[in-house]
């Protein structure tokens, strides 16, 4: 087991951190009024740091949160430097939470998205996340309705999760580089998921309603199989019926071409957006060389999210 573990740490450490941990970007000027602080929540599964990006450009009235999941060897500030995220979230007027996972937790600080115990509502890892995401909403101005989940590689694998298991918490997900929830059951079959894809769309919870899911993975990814991407999509639209489908294909100059596959409900709601990024590998499409794991040369995933969230509300969902 021990041999597997060493195998899989291998596999998800980030690219440009070969010796050691990310140094750290220095943090950047914050605008006027505007925080990014730490902080903790404690539950019954144990206790977790985070730290929160509160906008300047708020306002008065409720405001969108979006969670963003680290990927492993990462940290709360590399995976903001890297996404631009809180740069973004201040235009729109958007709280930001990144949550931290603990070298206690995992050797290399992935989310457990592998283990049985850290897949289900109400326990483990997943009830952590769920209740910073629920302090937050209770001690910030944040609108219930546009409340959003986001990760890289086994940060996107629990976004998935987080998604599958709390449809009714987040109004739209977003998987980078990441697997289907309930790819896994032990670390053998995560690195065979990673390796090979998922041969079978998993098993999730059953729901009457999956959250809308906003897809990127490189065609070159050699860390997590593309076809995962596949399988997050697939898993995204399983419980709808009546869909119609939309290739497009673009490449803004000086970036990477893709394919971006829409996936929509009769009445016009995209439930799925799918970005297959040609050439690209294991890295955050568009990202600031300011972080780790990131691809420069991608479309811009940050703002495609935050584009593809803000269309999305959970009452709408309902009706």
């Amino acid at each position: 087991m021990g041999q597997t573990l060493r195998g899989l740490a291998a596999r998800l450490r980030p690219a440009g951190l070969q010796g050691g941990r990310h140094a750290g970007p220095p943090a950047e000027p914050l605008p006027d009024g505007a925080s990014f602080t730490a902080a903790s929540y404690t539950g019954p599964a144990g206790t977790r740091a985070y730290k929160l990006y509160v906008p300047a450009n708020r306002g008065d009235g409720l405001r969108p949160l979006v969670v963003m999941l680290h990927g492993c060897t990462q940290s709360p500030d590399d995976f903001a430097a890297g996404t631009r995220m809180n740069a973004l979230a201040e235009r729109h007027g958007v709280f930001v939470a990144y949550p931290e996972q603990p070298a206690t937790a995992n050797a290399q600080r992935c989310w457990n998205w592998f283990k049985p115990e850290d897949q289900r509502r109400g326990h483990g890892e997943p009830d952590l996340l769920a209740g910073i995401t629920r302090r937050i909403m209770r001690d910030h101005p944040v609108d219930p309705d546009r409340v959003y989940i986001a990760g890289l590689s086994a940060g996107g694998a629990a976004a998935a999760i987080m998604g599958a298991a709390y449809p009714d918490l987040y109004a739209a997900v977003g998987v980078h580089s990441g697997l289907p929830a309930g790819a896994a059951h032990d670390l053998p079959s995560a690195l065979a998921a990673m390796r090979q894809g998922s041969r079978a769309l998993p098993d999730t919870p059953r729901t009457d309603r999956r959250p809308p899911t906003i897809i990127f993975h490189g065609d070159r990814d050699t860390v997590v199989h593309p076809q995962n991407g596949d399988r997050v999509a697939a898993q995204a639209i399983a419980a709808a019926s009546g869909l119609g489908t939309e290739v497009q294909h673009g490449e803004a100059p000086g970036r990477r071409a893709y394919s971006r596959t829409l996936h929509t409900d009769p009445a016009g709601r995209t439930l799925c957006e799918q970005w297959t990024i040609h050439g690209a590998g294991h890295a955050w499409a568009g990202g600031s060389p300011a972080g780790s794991y990131t691809d420069p040369q991608g479309p811009d995933a940050t703002m495609e999210m935050m584009r593809f969230f803000l269309d999305h509300r959970l009452s709408a969902a309902a009706d």
